[in-house]
This record gives C-alpha cells, structure tokens and sequence, in this order.
C-alpha cells in the first residue's frame, strides 16, 4: 500500500524557523549585492551599431516578397 499524507497538515515549528531564516539571509545577500543595471554594464552591447536609415527599404522589399508568394499562392489555387 502507499503512503498517504494528509495535505492539512501545517509545518512544523523548527520548519517554520528554517524557512524565515532563509529568507532573511536571501533578503541581506540582495542587499549586498551590486547589481548591474542591465544596460551601461551590459556586454551584448559591445561591438553592435546603430540601424541604418536604410532599414525602411528592408522592410518594404520582404513584404513585397510575401505579398507575392500569396498573390501567387492564390493564383495557383484558382486555377
């Protein structure tokens, strides 16, 4: 047969005390650490540029391109 516990069953009170412990040590090593702001310490950023003003022309030139694959998708159905 197999174990049943009973889901009611509250913590006990040296569990209890291990849990708000830990979350007090968790709480003061947030407080130590210095974390970087995820934008001016990022490294992901090294080495990358600024979009071209050309961006536009990407754009419109991959939408002309799906434009036509349904326009020819559609054409070929129809027949």
């Amino acid at each position: 047969m197999a174990l049943f516990i009973r889901q009611d069953e509250q913590r006990s009170e040296l569990q209890n005390r291990l849990a708000t412990e830990l979350q007090d040590r968790a709480k003061e090593r947030a407080k130590l650490t210095d974390r970087p702001d995820g934008v001016d310490d990022s490294q992901y950023i090294k080495g990358t540029e600024k979009t071209s003003s050309l961006a536009w022309v990407w754009v419109v030139i991959i939408l002309l391109a799906i434009g036509i694959i349904v326009w020819l998708t559609v054409l070929s159905m129809a027949r």
